[in-house]
């Protein structure tokens, strides 16, 4: 992500400023700049004037936290009215050199006038992505990046360029209107600097034309948005993933997929792959031709127990896969990234491509495509095709048993927080935050109940930004047991906490949320915007993965485990993790006058020590195997750190506590945090 923030938050609504709007901004420069990093496309997209009146006049008390003028920008685009000459016409790609990630290229654009044209004083928006790295547009200076020259076909046609807005360029029409069917040509990066390239790879990146037809400041997207292929770069790095655990004499998967610098799926690799693993039986050798498309499954054999690595060497490159538990009773553990976004809404990829990393690439167990309801270029909840473009590649890529998809959705409310809703049926729906009935999280909640919805919704990025969660309305019982701990904003645990979420804000954080009492598992997801679900850690200071304990990779059964928080979440990498109460497994809710009988301590444990009186409370058991090496291993109860163990650059550590004074509303976790600086949470043990 730009600057390590959420894309999702910068204003792309679809009214434009006026000139007095605009000179107003520009005279506030820098200090608007530094109060309102999340929006900054606000200087071409303020709602319409009737719109805005309109909403000065409702003075709600809002909650502590929330984005206000973000949701009634969004509110007043819902509600903006268009003439008939707005959105008007169509546009094309008519040629542009061959675009890589990271590259630079030169793009011919062509815009031809729909049947009512534009008015003088009119005006088409040329707006290129704003997330990832494309240069600005601009007409002022031809020897630099973006320049851009405009022609048009009509005589006596005068087209007025000016940028707006970050990747956003205006063309006035004066003189004389544009007839329909004349032709406006946009020559991008047409300078010696051409323009800089989106970094991350997709088949469908998008130049967004809106259209002002009658010049009354309004604008509105036209109908169908050109595209353009961007190619990945050339394999620069190697990801071996493996299963997390697996019985001595089993058979696993080994994932092996080429990168490039961004982390995009290289497609480019052709040789040889050497394969080496102690205690495991593995082929020497894995080929690669052109069909590989530079990613392989290739088949091995645990023969001996014991905590494994298979590392893969080519060209000189030395590559680990994540650690890989051999042992008598392994666990179904599930790797999944519950939350993402594609080019529908703000990020980049097809949702095609979002399911295809996230199995082939990332190799997850379960993933979910969870766009916003009304964020972005285009809306889910005003354009429906969107969303049935997403539930469609979700159920193709469902592969149960192997490879399990949910329907999701996020629900992007500015005022209580972001939240988004995972679906275990197959009936999703866009349920929006700017509708009445849904524009709570009570009335979200209700929206699912009477629809019949088997569904859970989870707040995330609760601490700060770029909105917290309001925590005065308690989570519904029925569909939210769970809270997303850590994402790529940071983490949301506490306000001192490893690699804590930007813009924290107290009393808002998930400590602050359990003190209420409220009895929540954590959840870690990527909520990735770059086309990179499963790996948004790579090249970001956060990202988030949930480890799922399940019977089996299906829908029924990820949505046991979710509802009973038998998970455990991680910034990224996948880093084992084991945490009970003598047989009570975390995310257990435990009475007060029971106990939980002991037993099954964490496999591999060596800490041992002798058992206590078994007619007493069994202590809590923890053990993890990093990643990387261990800087300290945790046990928090009710906020307060009561157990340490230091890791001293092993690999593995355990430690028990034991608590003679639990208490009715206790809630204890565990929690691990590596040398690199990444960390891993289990679900808390509560006490009711």
């Amino acid at each position: 992500m730009e600057d390590g923030r959420d894309p999702a938050a910068r204003d792309v609504s679809g009214a434009t400023r006026t000139a007095a709007q605009r000179r107003g901004a520009a005279a506030r420069g820098s200090a608007w700049r530094l109060a309102a990093p999340l929006v900054l496309l606000a200087a071409v997209v303020l709602a319409s004037r009737e719109a805005a009146r309109t909403q000065e006049t409702v003075k709600p008390n809002y909650p502590d936290g929330a984005a206000v003028e973000q949701h009634e920008r969004m509110v007043a685009d819902k509600r903006a009215t268009y003439g008939l000459a707005d959105g008007g016409g169509s546009a094309r790609v008519v040629e542009g050199m061959k675009a890589v990630a990271g590259g630079r290229g030169r793009f011919l654009l062509e815009y031809t006038a729909g049947e009512r044209g534009i008015a003088v004083g009119g005006a088409l928006f040329l707006q290129i992505s704003p997330f990832w790295g494309w240069t600005t547009p601009q007409v002022e200076q031809p020897l630099m990046a973006g320049f851009t020259q405009l022609a048009c076909s009509a005589a006596g046609v005068r087209l007025v360029g000016e940028t707006v807005a970050p990747q956003c360029l205006q063309v006035r029409i004066a003189d004389a209107p544009l007839p329909a069917g004349a032709t406006v040509t946009l020559d991008y990066g047409s300078g010696p600097e051409m323009a800089s390239v989106d970094r991350f790879a997709e088949s469908e990146e998008a130049f967004y034309f809106w259209v002002d037809g009658d010049g009354d400041g309004t604008r509105k997207l036209i109908a169908k948005d050109p595209t353009v292929a961007i190619a990945a770069g050339p394999p620069s790095d190697l990801l071996v993933t493996v299963p997390s655990e697996v019985a001595i004499g089993g058979e696993f998967e080994v994932t092996l997929a080429f990168l490039d610098a961004s982390a995009n799926a290289a497609p480019d690799f052709i040789g040889e792959v050497a394969l080496a693993g102690a205690g495991l039986e593995l082929p020497a050798t894995v080929k690669f031709g052109g069909e590989q498309r530079g990613r392989a499954r290739v088949r091995g054999k645990a023969v001996e127990a014991g905590i494994r690595f298979v590392v893969a060497t080519v060209d000189g490159l030395e590559r680990a896969s994540n650690p890989l538990l051999v042992g008598k009773t392994p666990r179904t553990l599930l790797w999944a990234d519950l939350h993402g976004h594609s080019q529908l809404s703000d990020g980049t990829a097809t949702p095609e491509e979002y399911y295809d990393y996230a199995r082939n690439v990332a190799a997850l167990d379960v993933a979910v495509l969870t766009d916003h309801d009304h964020w972005g270029m285009r809306k889910l909840d005003m354009e429906a095709p969107l969303f049935e473009r997403i539930a469609a590649a979700t159920r193709a890529a469902n592969d149960p048993g192997r490879f399990t998809t949910l329907h999701g959705l996020e629900w992007t409310s500015w005022i209580y927080g972001h939240r988004h809703v995972l679906w275990f049926d197959d009936a999703p729906r866009v349920i929006s935050s700017l509708d009445a009935g849904s524009d709570t999280p009570q009335g979200l909640w209700q929206t699912l109940r009477a629809s019949k919805a088997d569904a859970l919704t989870v707040p995330h990025h609760s601490g700060g930004g770029p909105v917290p969660t309001d925590w005065t309305i308690a989570p519904d019982p029925q569909f939210e047991p769970l809270v997303e701990i850590v994402s790529v904003h940071g983490s949301s645990e506490e306000p001192r906490g490893p690699r804590t979420i930007y813009a924290p804000r107290r009393g808002h954080f998930v400590r602050d949320a359990l003190r209420k009492g409220y009895v929540l598992g954590f959840l870690g997801s990527g909520d990735s915007h770059n086309g990179h679900p499963g790996l948004a850690h790579l090249g970001q200071p956060c990202g988030g993965l949930t480890a799922i304990l399940a019977a089996d990779n299906t829908r029924a059964s990820i949505a046991t485990a979710l509802r009973e928080r038998t998970c455990y979440a991680t910034s990224g990498p996948r880093i084992l993790l084991w945490f009970r109460l003598g047989s009570a497994r975390m995310g257990a809710v435990i009475p007060i006058r029971e106990h939980a009988a002991d037993g099954n301590r964490p496999p591999t444990d060596s800490g041992g020590g002798t058992l206590p009186d078994p007619n007493a409370a069994p202590p809590y058991l923890g053990l993890v195997i990093g990643t990387a090496p261990l800087k300290i291993v945790e046990i928090v109860k009710n906020g307060a750190v009561v157990a340490t163990v230091d890791g001293n650059g092993a690999f593995e550590k355990s430690l028990e506590w034991r608590d003679d004074e639990r208490a009715a509303g206790d809630f204890v976790y565990l929690r691990a945090i590596q040398t690199d600086g990444h960390a891993a949470w289990s679900s808390p043990i509560f006490t009711r």
